[in-house]
């Protein structure tokens, strides 16, 4: 389990990457805190919108409409 304290964006980066099983660089990317749930994280790569919660899982966010 990959616990995550700061928002350093090689790191989130990198935990991104292992869950697609693709190499996300962290210029790719565009982390945010979530204000939805304290210490986890929004991550914007591509088209596609990931939540990184404090325990280091990764979820791709739904769009609320």
């Amino acid at each position: 389990m990959d616990i995550v304290i700061a928002a350093e964006k090689p790191s989130i980066a990198g935990i991104l990457s292992e869950h697609l099983n693709y190499r996300v660089r962290p210029q790719e990317i565009c982390v945010h805190a979530n204000p939805d749930e304290t210490g986890s994280f929004l991550i914007n790569w591509r088209l596609n919108h990931y939540v990184l919660s404090p325990d280091g899982h990764v979820a791709l966010r739904a769009i609320r409409q």
